[in-house]
């Protein structure tokens, strides 16, 4: 199994993808209480986020990486934290991030 694949049977599952370029550039963006269950499931299986974008009306508003916290990609505090950075910064706003699932998780 591939890792869009993956995320897609397994995370992204039932909740809507706001990107209008979805087709273009494979970018899946979610509301903030949508991007929360996909950070929930991240979480669950194991999954690594290397970076959280986050937009607001369309425009890019910021960009947080693991490299930046200085954790793993798979360390679930860095990633909370910079969501919530970005909640408490602005109301409204739409996140999308990079993933890295493990080569055991692609093999179930």
């Amino acid at each position: 199994m591939e890792q869009q694949e993956f995320l897609e049977k397994n995370v992204f599952v039932d909740l809507k993808n706001v990107n209008e370029n979805f087709e273009a550039d494979n970018i899946h963006q979610f509301s903030e209480a949508e991007f929360a269950t996909v950070l929930q499931k991240c979480e669950y299986f194991g999954i690594g986020i290397y970076t959280i974008e986050a937009f607001l009306n369309g425009a890019s508003f910021g960009v947080s990486s693991h490299d930046t916290h200085n954790k793993k990609a798979t360390d679930r505090k860095w990633f909370k934290k910079a969501f919530s950075n970005f909640k408490n910064g602005e109301a409204g706003m739409t996140y999308a991030a990079t993933y890295k699932v493990s080569p055991k998780l692609l093999a179930r």
